[in-house]
Order: C-alpha cells, then sequence, then structure tokens
C-alpha cells in the first residue's frame, strides 16, 4: 500500500553526485522544515522522462520556488553517476536530483514500479507530491502512461 496525504515520509538514505562523488543524503536533510516538491519517474534518459516529465520542472523552476516551494526534486531508481549527468544533460541546476539506487525509498513508499519486462529491474511508479517539513501534503500517482497528474503544470495548479 502506497503512503499518502498526511503520512510522512520514509527515513532513509539517498544520494546525490556531490563534488567530488557520489554524497549521501538523508530524508531528514531533503524534507525537515522545508517545502518540496519532489516528482519521481521510472528512469533517467528515458523518452518520457526526458522528453516529457524533467522538462517541465526545469522550464518551471522558478514559477514553483516563487510559489513557496524551498527545493525541488526529481527522483529515480538509478545511481548518483547517471543521475548528475542526466541533470547536467537536461540544465537541470535548480533541481536536486536524487538518486535511490536500491529503491529503498521507493519500496517504503510503496510505489515500485515491475520494469523487468523491460530489462529495468524495480523502478519507481511516476508520481509527484509536495511535502511540508516531511509530511505528505499532495501526492499524485499516474494510473497509466503519461505525464498528466505528476507534470509540473499540474503541482504548480496545487501550490
Amino acid at each position: 500500500m502506497s503512503l499518502t496525504n498526511g503520512d510522512s515520509v520514509p527515513s532513509c538514505t539517498l544520494s546525490v553526485m556531490g563534488e567530488s562523488g557520489p554524497t549521501p543524503l538523508s530524508t531528514d536533510e531533503l524534507f525537515g522544515g522545508k517545502r518540496v516538491l519532489l516528482f519521481a519517474l521510472p528512469g533517467a534518459f528515458t523518452p518520457g522522462c526526458s522528453m516529457a516529465h524533467l522538462p517541465g520542472y526545469v522550464a518551471n523552476a522558478d514559477k514553483i520556488k516563487s510559489a513557496g516551494v524551498d527545493s525541488i526534486a526529481c527522483l529515480s531508481v538509478n545511481d548518483a553517476f547517471v543521475m548528475g549527468a542526466w541533470g547536467e544533460a537536461q540544465n537541470a541546476s535548480e533541481i536536486i536530483m536524487v538518486a535511490d539506487g536500491n529503491a529503498e525509498f521507493t519500496e517504503a513508499m510503496g510505489l515500485t514500479l515491475d520494469g523487468t519486462g523491460f530489462g529495468m529491474g524495480t523502478r519507481s511508479q511516476r508520481y509527484a507530491m509536495l511535502v511540508d517539513n516531511g509530511v505528505i501534503t499532495q501526492i499524485n500517482v499516474e494510473e497509466g502512461p503519461g505525464v498528466d497528474a505528476s507534470s509540473a503544470e499540474t503541482m504548480m495548479a496545487l501550490l
């Protein structure tokens, strides 16, 4: 069962690409005392994620932050090297590119996606959520293919 509005985000350690390599990032550091818009997707460099999902957040980062969001984070079940390279390739300097390499956060959220049929193993479902000081205030999970419920535009309308 997946987490929902009013639930606290799971406590675990994720990673981001730092200047000297992968750097641990706890969920307390990411969400504590902040309003965060996190969107998750099945995979870096995949067509839907690269052409439809991430670009909307890159283009609207300033608007999202001016509406009271402290940080925007993109999460995928990839390693920090891949997430860092994808962020650079997409000019996503305003977005925290978060690696959930072992799917620990994704599993604790109850939002895994079985990508074994595509040779991708366990991945994250596509979703977006607003989190205030570690508590989910709004979560939108895509029911099928496409980027509608979790798009930057949909989430902006909730701010």
